[in-house]
Order: C-alpha cells, then sequence, then structure tokens
C-alpha cells in the first residue's frame, strides 16, 4: 500500500541466520530450513547478501536470570548450573549449528583466543575466549526490491502505493477495489484466488477487508535497532548473551557504522508507526556496554529504527519465546479461495513462497513444481565469491570510478552495474552529481527500473545512503526525482 519495503521488510537486523538460540526452545526444524536456505539464498544473490563470522565471548562467570526449556532442563539434573549456560552446552549448540543444514559453503565454528584476535581490543577484559562461527548478511530491503523485479520479469504487475480497499467474493471470483494513492483514484479487478501476505495487518485484513470469520491471528512484536558510530575497525560481528536470557548482535553496517539490535517488545497495533523508544534504546546501549570496553553512550547513535514481526499467535508466554515459523491457512470454504500468510522469517522467505504455491497448485495446476531453488535475483547471476572479480572489472572498464564507489555499485546492483554505467567514459557522463558517488544518472536507472518515486524511496528503501546524505542534500534529491517524474509524465513515457 506503500512504496516496497516499507515496513518490517526493511527494519530486520539483516541477517540470513538459522536462529542459534532457537535451539534452546528445541526449534530443530525451524533451524535447520533456515540452516540450509542460508546457502541457498547466497547462491541466489551474491551481490545483495555475503556471509559474516559472528563472535560468541564466553566468561564462565556469566550468569542468566531468565530460563529456557533447555536451561529448565539443565537444573533439573545439575542444579549447581541454574543461571549459567556452560561452555559445553554453547559448544554443542555450535556443533548442532555446524551441522544440522548440510553446511557447504560457510566455514565452521572455531575456538578463538580473545587476546590473540582481532576481535579481542574492543570487549572487556574478562572476556579471554570466544567462539566464531558462520552465518550471513542481506541488504534487506534490496532483497525486497529484487524479489519485485524477478516477479515483473516473469509476468507480475506491480503496484506500489495502491491499497486494497475491499475484497468481496462473488461466486468463485474475488472483487478488489483498488486505491491509487499517487493518482487518488479508485478501480477494480477480478481475481480467482487471494494470497493475504499483508505481514502485520495480516489480521487486519481478514477482519476489516476480506471480512473472513478466521480466529487466527498473529502477535505483534517490535524490534527495535540503534545504528551507532564504527565501534570497531574489523569485519566480524559481536553476539551477546544478556542475563535476561535474550541476545543482541553488534554488526559493522555500512563502512561507517556499527549496528546494534535487537529487542523483542509487544506492540498493541499495525496502525501504529513502530519507534525504537527511549526504554529500548537504553535498553540495547546499555547491553552492549556490558561487553565493550569503552561504554556505549547515548551520543554515539545517529540513528535509531524499529520493525514489528507479524508473529504466528501461538499462545506462548512472552514474545522471545514466540515462534518464528510460519503457518499457512486456506480459506475455501465460501467461494473463491483466500490463502493466508502468518509469521516466517526473512531467511526462510523463500521456502514459505514455495510451500505457499504447493498450497495454491491444487487451483492453479499450471503453476506447480519447485523451481526457485536454483534461480538468482536479478543482478546475482555470477558465483558467490565473484564480487572480488566484478568489482576489478568495472575499475578497469570505467576509469572514473574508485574503489568505493565501484564495491558500491557491485554491492547494489551485482552483474546490472555495468547496464546503469552504460557508455560513460568519465564521471561527467553520469548526469548530475549529488552525494556518497550518486548520480543522475544511477537515479534515472533506478526510476525506470525500481519504482523509485521519492528521495526515501532511494536513501532507505533502495539503498540506506540516508545515513550518508544531509537534510540539504536528501531535498535537493527528492526535487531532481520530483522534476524527473513529471517529464515523464509530460513526455508519456512515465
Amino acid at each position: 500500500m506503500n512504496d516496497l519495503a516499507s515496513a518490517t521488510s526493511s527494519a530486520s537486523t539483516k541477517l540470513f541466520h538459522g536462529g542459534l538460540r532457537y535451539l534452546e526452545y528445541f526449534k530443530f526444524r525451524l533451524v535447520r530450513e533456515a540452516l540450509v536456505e542460508r546457502e541457498v539464498l547466497l547462491r541466489a544473490m551474491p551481490h545483495i547478501a555475503w556471509p559474516m563470522r559472528f563472535v560468541l565471548p564466553y566468561s564462565s562467570e556469566m550468569r542468566f536470570d531468565n530460563e529456557t526449556p533447555t536451561s529448565r532442563l539443565l537444573s533439573l539434573f545439575m542444579p549447581w548450573m541454574k543461571g549459567r549456560r556452560p561452555a559445553w552446552l554453547i559448544r554443542l549448540g555450535l556443533f548442532l549449528y555446524d551441522h544440522l543444514g548440510g553446511r557447504k559453503i560457510l566455514p565452521g565454528t572455531t575456538t578463538i583466543d580473545l587476546s590473540q584476535d582481532i576481535a579481542g581490543p574492543p570487549l572487556q577484559d574478562r572476556f579471554q575466549k570466544a567462539y566464531e562461527y558462520s552465518d550471513c548478511w542481506v541488504q534487506d530491503s534490496r532483497l525486497v526490491v529484487l524479489n519485485a523485479r524477478d516477479a515483473q520479469a516473469r509476468g507480475a504487475t506491480i503496484m506500489t502505493r495502491t491499497r486494497v480497499l475491499s475484497a468481496t467474493r462473488k461466486g468463485e471470483m474475488w472483487s478488489i477495489i483498488l486505491h491509487d494513492q499517487t493518482t487518488d483514484t479508485q478501480h477494480e479487478v477480478s481475481a480467482r484466488m487471494l494470497v493475504n501476505a499483508g505481514g502485520p495487518w495480516v489480521g487486519d485484513i481478514i477482519r476489516n477487508t476480506v471480512r473472513s470469520n478466521s480466529n487466527e491471528g498473529v502477535r505483534l512484536v517490535r524490534g527495535s535497532h540503534v545504528v551507532t558510530r564504527k565501534l570497531f575497525d574489523h569485519d566480524k560481528c559481536y553476539f551477546f548473551q544478556g542475563r535476561d536470557g535474550r541476545i543482541i548482535f553488534a554488526i559493522p553496517y555500512e563502512g561507517d557504522f556499527t549496528l546494534i539490535g535487537t529487542t523483542d517488545a509487544e506492540h498493541p497495533d499495525p496502525s501504529l508507526a513502530p519507534e525504537c523508544t527511549a526504554e529500548e534504546k537504553d535498553y540495547l546501549i546499555e547491553f552492549a556496554s556490558q561487553y565493550f570496553k569503552v561504554p556505549v553512550t547515548g551520543d554515539d547513535v545517529v540513528w535509531t529504527y524499529s520493525g514489528v514481526r507479524p508473529l504466528y499467535d501461538d499462545g506462548a508466554n512472552s514474545a522471545t519465546a514466540a515462534t518464528r515459523d510460519y503457518v499457512l491457512s486456506m480459506d475455501d470454504t465460501g467461494g473463491a479461495p483466500l490463502l493466508n500468510v502468518f509469521g516466517g522469517k526473512i531467511t526462510t522467505y523463500r521456502k514459505l513462497a514455495e510451500a505457499a504455491m504447493a498450497r495454491m497448485s491444487g487451483f492453479f495446476p499450471e503453476m506447480s513444481g519447485d523451481w526457485t531453488v536454483s534461480a538468482f535475483l536479478p543482478g546475482g547471476d555470477f558465483p558467490v565469491d565473484g564480487v572480488g572479480e566484478l568489482v576489478s572489472d568495472l575499475l578497469r572498464d570505467f576509469s572514473f570510478l574508485d574503489q568505493p564507489w565501484a564495491v558500491r555499485l557491485v554491492r547494489t546492483y551485482g552483474t546490472q552495474a555495468r547496464g546503469l554505467l552504460g557508455s560513460a567514459r568519465s564521471k561527467g557522463d553520469m548526469g548530475r552529481e549529488f552525494a556518497a558517488t550518486v548520480t543522475g544518472a544511477e537515479i534515472d536507472w533506478m526510476i525506470q527500473n525500481e519504482w523509485v518515486r521519492t528521495a526515501d524511496d532511494f536513501l532507505w528503501r533502495r539503498t540506506k545512503l540516508g545515513l550518508k546524505f544531509t537534510p540539504e542534500q536528501a531535498g535537493d534529491l527528492d526535487g531532481y526525482i520530483s522534476r524527473s517524474l513529471a517529464q515523464q509524465a509530460q513526455s508519456g513515457t512515465g
């Protein structure tokens, strides 16, 4: 109903990960599926996803107040371990993490001496040992946009800023009223089936848009993050355990920053825009400061963001314990079918879609078959370890580029960076210069190919360059985009 990735899908922790902590809740199938998917997704989008090493510091003095099913079981047989995660238990969990998913690309877990490793100096001296394991980073909002582009290339119609006002069954068809918020016009379309993948709004759509009698719903859980100045100079991530049983990550972010998150807080209403509260900000700062040698302060924070996880309501006692698994529910009793999608993780988005297609194949036999496991997203048609070669090729063929600019283009567009650069032979050929190596040629390409309509679309939902633009520069970019769209409308090419 807004821009692509304008809600939860651009507000995640941005990881393809198996969910190490879910092992404590015995969620082995969920973890295994996610672990397998990490490498499938790496092959599909090596430009916007890449491996990272995660450092889990360990100290025998660490105690935890909250219990998990695993800790309760452990304390039953070894009561003296109450409130602790012994080293052997963490190592067992990491062994399972290494082997549940048939890992082929990612390196396995190692034990590191923090007095010798580059991950050690930023941490407090009480941490002498750590475990280092693999997971993956993904540019979440670009993941959404590239899926939309791929769908369009396969025949889908993508309508941004278009809201579904109502959907009514008329026999074997759905009658759907759409509101185009750009032109402020309404029109009606018909469909043989609806898929309600409304994320945080899935329950609202069931009750108020399609007016179904389903009692199923979601539990809205807010995850907030803070972005700080760069807190360490290496490219590894940290996995921190808190006394309350929760975990947070501290991740190198956009070259000049560190991303810290996330929280788990109940969110009352999807119509309320999620924001990182002062309490959540303080919680994350204090949590990280229990590990870093130099405490994190509010002055270090340059940006905060928050997203709402639409978790399937399984009746769990706490937001942390609520399932991250997805649930598909088919309603075909009243005529035209409706498929409701609850929950899910960014890591298993492809498997969720595959499962949804399997449920739909009874109504659309021509759409059956699993094929996405070997497909790549736009710009991702190169080897997992091929980023360096792509960057070198761009630097060779476009001599006006420097290393950071070429890396940014490859990490954003992959093999399609070359098409964006076109026949340019100098920086002047790229048109208007904005900030952070952004040029008019890039913005024009984005308007034409990725539904960019405002500066925020580009700066926050196609990239995260909003962190490197001043408000004045963002306003200048917004004006350029508005004029370009107006010119397209006048010439009839928009």
